[in-house]
């Protein structure tokens, strides 16, 4: 089991990812249009840069629903492999079977 504190701090990242996302997109159009003057995309990177970093997508870390590990994640179940390893044999996770050839 992760430690309780890295699991609530990527919550609250991907919390305050949701809250920016609409205005990050924003500036980021602004940023890429080339329509815009200098002056413009000067000032929609400066609102960029002065946003939380932790509103950014990127900083949010992928983890296991059940014991929030975040080294080995299968992105297709939302489980670390450990987790999806024991669904699996246990029977729990549909459609999933081990392999054997």
């Amino acid at each position: 089991m992760a430690k309780t504190s890295s699991i609530q701090r990527n919550l609250k990242r991907i919390k305050l990812t949701a809250k920016y996302a609409d205005q990050r997109k924003k500036l980021k159009a602004i940023i890429r249009s080339e329509s815009v003057t200098a002056a413009q995309k000067d000032n929609a990177t400066r609102k960029l840069q002065a946003m939380p970093r932790n509103s950014s997508p990127v900083r949010v870390r992928n983890r296991c629903q059940l014991t929030g590990r975040s080294r080995g994640y299968v992105r297709r179940f939302g489980l670390s492999r450990i987790a999806f390893r024991e669904m699996a044999l246990q029977g729990n996770i549909p459609g999933v079977r081990k392999a054997s050839w």
